[in-house]
């Protein structure tokens, strides 16, 4: 099995962090997701009100353990007075999030560039 960080590129941009997830988030087990949290969060403890994009371009669909690590790191932000924000997802990812309401909980923007502009402003 990959270790972890395989399933993400995390990028910096000033204060705000940018999560990847590759393709393989897809096969994350239940095993796994509190790893994988803790891989995203770790670089943001220093940070006083963590900003958060999870550019899900490079994934098709993604189940309940990836939901379960979002709202992991979603709680984690939020109780430092940060905002996550998801960019990028296909229509799949789209349907599940609406069907799950999740799509009530964060702010969902079609290119990288627009949630860059967003948690900026």
């Amino acid at each position: 099995m990959s270790d972890v960080p395989d399933y993400f590129e995390i990028e910096w941009h000033n204060n705000t962090v940018v999560v990847t997830p590759s393709s393989s988030i897809e096969s994350l087990t239940w095993d796994l997701v509190e790893r994988a949290a803790d891989t995203i969060m770790e670089p943001l403890n220093s940070q006083q009100a963590p900003m958060v994009i999870v550019d899900l371009s490079n994934v098709r669909h993604f189940g309940s353990v990836f939901l379960a690590m979002l709202l992991r790191c979603h709680k984690f932000v939020k109780r430092k007075n940060g905002e996550l924000v998801l960019c990028g997802a296909s229509d799949p990812s789209l349907e599940l999030l609406r069907i799950t309401a999740l799509d009530t909980i964060w702010a969902i923007y079609d290119t990288r560039r627009e949630a860059m502009d967003a948690l900026l402003n």
